[in-house]
């Protein structure tokens, strides 16, 4: 199998990106483009940021990604009756044509990225065009899938990567000769991001693009629910169906790298004392009284010789590094690369989790998943929890282990930027 982006000049069928008529805000019937956006569902920090992007906007799309009610049912009930209301009050408008999208994001940073939003035709895992890195939880699979069927919609695009090569130019040129005209719209959220939006309908141009990608097969960055949720759903829908395709954004980090930052844990019910009482024996153990960014930046030196964490929750850090070596070789399963079993996500989750705190990592009354370290540590602090922060994997080793069909653990990684939802949607029934 090639890597995640080489040519595939051999597959029986590579990315298929298709046309579709995006389903769209009308900046004149919302109060700003800004103000209806919000991060991924996964993103978002529960209940806190549920609530201030509710409060934005009467119309903001976490009222969708993210409905509020008394159970699964009511939720995603209230998803379908919000989305068919707003689409027959105006508020979401059709584009007549039927094109992918340009989408900019601008950090203030500097960061440029600019991709292709389209409905990507779904494959078969054997394939080989879509590569995951990742484990899903099933419980967070079935949750998306029932609020798809209920709305008939992919609400906010997954995000995909390939890297290009000197045989397939003409997709970046297109890209980039469009993002010189004017946008169908612009914003600039809360966090300084820029976001900028093309439609993208000429024939030829869709055809030079068709036969790029064609050559090429995807690592999945972010979104591996989603992902799974579309296939789910296609299997439940007689093909050919407009559920044989998913929405994506499809980034080509040849010409725009993407960020690879960790995935932190909050453990709850477990105090930081008991955490690190644990440990006695099996890690070394330092505490550290100093601000977050001298943590991370010891944690980042610590994981340059192996296996390491902080924890949080009592007021300071302590970190937790060079572990028993008789420890690991009992606890990491045998049968995977060895680049999987060093991982850190690995030991945490096989040794830290499973044999050492006893912790279930798909019960979501044990443990939740924070992509800031910032609010990872707060709410530990708040509530008496510990928060367990990671350093981040290098790009390489992901696309190596996917190469290798090896999925790391649920929640390794978060490739960035993410789009925002809420720019365009896909409604399947049109």
């Amino acid at each position: 199998m090639n890597t995640p982006g080489d040519s595939e000049a051999t597959a029986p069928r590579g990315l298929e990106l298709t046309p579709f008529h995006g389903l769209r805000y009308d900046p004149d019937r919302v109060g700003s483009l800004a103000a209806v956006t919000s991060p991924p569902y996964d993103v978002v920090v529960r209940p806190d940021g549920v609530h201030l992007l509710q409060d934005s906007d009467p119309h903001n799309i976490v009222r969708l990604i993210l409905p509020q009610s008394t159970s699964p049912g009511a939720r995603n009930e209230q998803a379908a009756d919000t989305l068919r209301r707003w689409i027959d009050e105006g508020i979401l408008k059709t584009d007549p044509d039927p094109g992918l999208y340009v989408y900019e994001q601008r950090d203030v940073d500097g960061t440029l990225q600019r991709g292709l939003i389209g409905a990507l035709r779904l494959s078969d895992p054997a394939d080989g065009v879509v590569l995951p890195h990742e484990d899903v939880m099933p419980h967070v699979v079935a949750d998306r899938a029932a609020l798809m069927r209920a709305t008939s919609a992919n609400l906010e695009p997954l995000l995909l990567t390939y890297r290009g090569d000197s045989a397939t130019i003409a997709t970046p040129q297109i890209i980039e000769r469009t993002a010189e005209k004017p946008p169908l719209l612009a914003t600039t959220t809360d966090d300084g991001v820029s976001h900028r939006l093309w439609a993208l309908t000429d024939r030829a141009d869709l055809a030079a693009i068709r036969a790029d990608l064609a050559r090429h097969q995807a690592l999945i960055a972010d979104g591996h629910h989603r992902w799974a949720t579309y296939r789910r759903l296609r299997a439940e829908h007689p093909s050919p169906s407009p559920w044989d395709y998913g929405l994506v954004l499809l980034v080509d980090t040849a010409h725009y790298p993407l960020r690879v930052r960790a995935i932190h844990r909050l453990l709850h019910g477990l105090p930081v004392a008991d955490a690190v009482a644990a440990l006695d024996g099996l890690f070394r153990v330092r505490r550290l009284s100093v601000p977050l960014p001298e943590a991370q930046a010891a944690l980042a030196e610590a994981a340059r010789a192996g296996n390491a964490f902080l924890l949080a929750g009592d007021g300071a850090f302590h970190l937790v590094d060079r572990p028993d070596p008789a420890l690991l070789a009992r606890t990491v399963p045998a049968g995977h690369p060895e680049a999987w079993r060093s991982l850190d996500a690995t030991v945490l989750h096989a040794t830290l989790l499973g044999h050492v705190w006893h912790i279930p990592e798909d019960s979501p009354a044990h443990i939740a998943y924070l992509h800031d370290a910032t609010t990872t540590v707060t709410k530990a602090e708040r509530d008496g929890e510990t928060a367990v922060l990671l350093h981040p994997v290098r790009e390489e080793v992901v696309r190596d282990l996917a190469r290798q069909g090896a999925t790391m653990p649920r929640k390794s990684t978060s490739f960035g930027p993410k789009p925002a939802s809420g720019l365009v949607l896909r409604a399947l029934e049109l």
